[in-house]
Order: structure tokens, then C-alpha cells, then sequence
């Protein structure tokens, strides 16, 4: 996996940064990267990837109003989990600049690339959207370039693609509600229904 995905995700796009050094990485957990109540009595996890056409749909359309009745009023914690698919460059590409971004910009990064991928995959123009993504989530071009650039960006996600295929997760979009696999596209009202007949979180264990 290593010289499929530091091969494409860096050299593929043309995106050089000769001078440029990769920054230390901003703080983000090593797993998933979350948003909500911690406390909520219910957690949802998604495992999405940016070259996905379904997680696209599910940001663009129906995340929003899921954010709205269920994030923002503290009856969920969400947690994004990071998985490539074909196009695996254009995924872990996408990733990299997400992680840059830090947790201000993380999300802005994830939202504006999935709002952009349709256009994208139909002009082949993966670096104005990787650059589009990245400014918002407040990089500079050079800033994007050196993420790109970066090698811990890559064992970091090897990682979590490792977590995720222990886990048994085989395609995006995949959704574990209080740990209860649903796996494909969802609406709001079949989000809404498993939310609801959730059965309790288990308590973590003790280290």
C-alpha cells in the first residue's frame, strides 16, 4: 500500500513543492475525528471516502440536516473515519490535506471536497480541488503542497485504513451506530429510525 499511495497521492497530481517542508501535524486524534457531545448516549461513526460518489451524496445532501437535529442538539457524537476508495490517490490525497487543516479546518476541508468532487471528476482537475479544499480549511497552496509532501501523513493513514479493515469494513459508505454496522447510503429518516432503537453504548473498558 505504501509505494501505491505515496506515489500517486504525491507525484500524480504534478503538485511539486520543492522548497517547501511539511509542518508538524496538527493535533487531531489518531482514530476518527469527531464533532458533538461526547456525553451524547448515542455514537455514530461513519467510515467515508473522498473519491466515494455515495459519501458525496451523503455530505452534500443529507448530512447537513442530520448535523442539525441530531449533532447540534446533543443527541449524537459523529465520528468520521478515514477510507479510500478508486481512485485510492485521489482519497488519500484528500485525507492528507483534511489532517493539515487541524481541528478548525478539518471538516471545512471534508465538506468542501465532497461539494466539489462531481466537478472535479468531470474536468480531471484534482489539484483545483485539492487547493480549493485546503484554502478553506485555511492552508496556503504552499501549505497544501508540503501536506501532500509529507511521509507521516502517510503511515498516519495506513494506520487507520488498517483499524478500519480490522474492523471489517469492506466499502463507503459504512455506519456503526452504538457500534451496530449499517452498511451503504442512508436517508435521514433511517438514520433518525436506528438512532432511535439504538441499543446503549458499552462502557469503555479500563486500562
Amino acid at each position: 500500500m505504501r509505494p501505491l499511495l505515496y506515489a500517486l497521492a504525491v507525484l500524480a497530481f504534478s503538485i511539486t513543492a520543492a522548497d517547501a517542508a511539511p509542518k508538524p501535524a496538527p493535533t487531531l486524534p489518531a482514530g476518527g475525528v469527531s464533532m458533538g457531545n461526547p456525553k451524547a448516549k448515542v455514537l455514530v461513526e461513519e467510515y467515508a471516502s473522498m473519491s466515494c460518489s455515495h459519501c458525496a451524496t451523503f455530505n452534500n445532501e443529507v448530512f447537513p440536516e442530520f448535523k442539525k437535529a441530531f449533532i447540534d442538539t446533543g443527541k449524537v457524537r459523529y465520528v468520521l473515519h478515514e477510507y479510500v476508495t478508486p481512485p485510492e490517490n485521489v482519497a488519500a490525497a484528500g485525507w492528507f490535506v483534511a489532517r493539515c487543516a487541524g481541528p478548525d479546518g478539518y471538516f471545512k476541508v471534508v465538506d468542501t471536497f465532497f461539494r466539489s468532487q462531481a466537478q472535479m471528476f468531470d474536468t480531471r482537475d484534482v489539484r483545483g480541488a485539492l487547493m480549493a479544499a485546503g484554502k478553506a480549511g485555511g492552508l496556503t497552496e504552499d501549505e497544501v503542497r508540503a501536506c501532500l509532501k509529507d511521509p507521516a501523513q502517510l503511515t498516519a493513514l495506513e494506520g487507520r485504513l488498517k483499524a478500519a479493515v480490522d474492523r471489517g469494513v469492506q466499502g463507503t459508505p459504512t455506519f456503526y451506530i452504538n457500534g451496530e454496522p449499517h452498511v451503504g447510503e442512508a436517508s435521514l429518516d433511517e438514520l433518525a429510525a436506528a438512532i432511535k432503537t439504538a441499543k446503549p453504548l458499552k462502557p469503555a473498558k479500563k486500562k
